[in-house]
Order: C-alpha cells, then structure tokens, then sequence
C-alpha cells in the first residue's frame, strides 16, 4: 500500500520489452519449497514486478507491473499475459484472488485524485465493479465464505483495518488503534484476521477474530519490524516480511532494503527466518501460499 505507480503504456495483451521501463531494476520471480527451503527461479525481468499470488489450480502466478495485472506459469514458459481490468489501469500491489478462482480484488489508483480504491474485475478479465467509494483503500483479504472483503484504510488521518461485502455498501472499522495497522488477512477457516500493527511502538504480527474482537499479539521481536501475515491454505503456518531495525521506520515498508522472509506457527511460537534478500516492498504484499501449502512466490529485486 501507499506505493508508488510505475504507470506504462502496453501495445498488446502480453508483456512487451518498453525503454519507458526502469532501466536499472532487475525483479526476480521465485518459488520456495518452505520445509526444504529450496527456491526456484520462475523467471528474471528487467523491470519491476511486485506481489505474486498463485491461481487456485497451482499452475500460474499473477503479478503486477506498470499498473496492469499479468499472468505467467509456475514454469516460467510462454510470455506472461496482461489481465484486461478496463479502466482500472494503474493497479497497485494490493490484489486478491477470490475463494472460488472466479474474481479477483483489486486496489486501483486511476481516479482523478490518485487515491486507492477497491474494485472486482473477473478473473479472466472485464469491467471493474467499484466496492469502495471512499479512498484510500488498499485491498488484502477475501473472506473464505467469499461474502466479504479485509483492508486497510484511510479515514480521518488514521489507518485502520476494514471490512465490506463483496456487493459493496457500508464499511465496518474493525480497529482503532492510534497508527498504522495494515495488511489484514482471513485465516482459511473464517475465524480470524490477521494483520500488521504499530500500536506498541514496533510494527508486530497480531491476530483478532473476524467481527474485530480480541486482538493477539502475535510476533515480539524489538529489532525486527513484521508485515504482511500469509496464512497457509492448511492453516497451519504464517509467514510474513521483516525489516531489521535501522533500516526503516517502524511504521515503513520500503522497497528496495534488506529483509528476511519468516516463518511461524499459527497457533503462536517462535519465527523462523526462511531466506534474507534484496526487496521489501513488492516482494510479498499478498499472500503467495500454494494451494498445496507447500511452497511460497516471492520477488527479489538486483539494482544496478
């Protein structure tokens, strides 16, 4: 969220070589086998892509890039294809994949006064349906009924974490806390969301129950700043991002820093680091699990 848009023009329905894009960046598409900690090159692009998440049948990865969303296989053959979002064409890092495969949520920025808002498109690509008329809205759940819709959002100066149904209407705050809280996720069973909070001071893992209820500190690590939980489709584990202290404010997700991916128990424990690399934002704003909970996407990015 809050992200800057490399906003580009596309001549076709798939990616083409542009001099418009950045010159000097180099993202770095993987795959990980989180037990193994094997990982596996998908593919290498000369310019920014951010936030892969997998197609329910576990054969393709969606990214964006350039304000527009592109589909490539888990192999990395054949040329990755763009989604047709319509108008919704400066599309940020905040995206989901509905229960069903059918939909996907996006956060969009192309209104006159550059806020983020949400909008439902088809999956194999259509006219955007607005569901938030207020912005800034940055989108990251997708309730596992398929009825409702988790984000963060911006009212009155504070972030908070909301809710709305998928068919649009009035939002519900479900935090209040004073300072960033972002990233809420639903666990698969519908229980709880998860999500990333500065209220003590150092952005930590929490966890609260749908309806809003009953906040858990999840993570406690003073030198380390959490974001991002990822629930595995098993329900089983959590991994999410990690700055080192000094390397950004607690309240920041920066691109282009050193960051560790981590790993936990969802039911509470110690993390444990999975890889460090060059990323942060973009690398995984959205939850990257396969749908076999076996492996993870993520973007690492070369800068020259």
């Amino acid at each position: 969220m809050k992200k800057v848009i490399y906003l580009f023009l596309w001549a076709t329905l798939f990616v083409l070589p542009a001099k418009s894009q950045t010159a000097h960046v180099t993202s770095i598409l993987q795959v990980m086998d989180v037990h193994s900690r094997k990982c596996t090159i998908v593919r290498e692009f000369p310019y920014r892509i951010e936030a892969p998440f997998w197609t329910r049948d576990g054969k393709s990865l969606i990214y964006n890039s350039g304000g527009k969303l592109y589909l490539i296989s888990t192999g990395g053959k054949g040329r990755p294809e763009m989604i047709n979002t319509g108008f919704a064409d400066q599309c940020n890092n905040d995206h989901v994949l509905s229960p069903d495969g059918k939909e996907i949520g996006i956060s969009n920025q192309s209104e006159p006064d550059g806020k983020s808002r949400i909008y439902i498109v088809p999956f194999k690509g259509g006219t955007p349906r607005l569901i938030t008329p207020n912005g800034p809205s940055y989108l990251h759940g997708w309730s596992p009924d398929g009825t409702t819709l988790s984000y963060c959002a911006e009212r009155s100066g504070n972030f908070d974490v909301y809710t709305i149904s998928v068919k649009g209407g009035q939002e519900m705050r479900l935090t209040d806390a004073p300072g960033l809280d972002d990233g809420p996720e639903y666990s698969p069973d519908g229980k709880y969301i998860w999500f990333n909070s500065v209220r003590t001071g150092v952005m930590q893992i929490w966890r609260m129950n749908a309806d809003g209820s009953s906040p858990t500190q999840m993570t406690f690590t003073q030198d380390v700043y959490s974001w991002f939980p990822h629930v595995s489709p098993d329900g089983k584990e959590v991994v999410f991002l990690a700055y080192h202290k000094g390397e950004v404010a607690p309240d920041q997700h920066l691109a282009d820093k050193q960051v560790e991916l981590r790993i936990m128990p969802a039911n509470g424990g110690k993390p444990e680091p999975l890889i460090q690399l060059f990323g942060g934002q973009g690398t995984m704003n959205v939850n990257s699990w396969s749908p076999d909970s076996k492996k993870i996407a993520f973007v690492s990015y070369r800068v020259e």
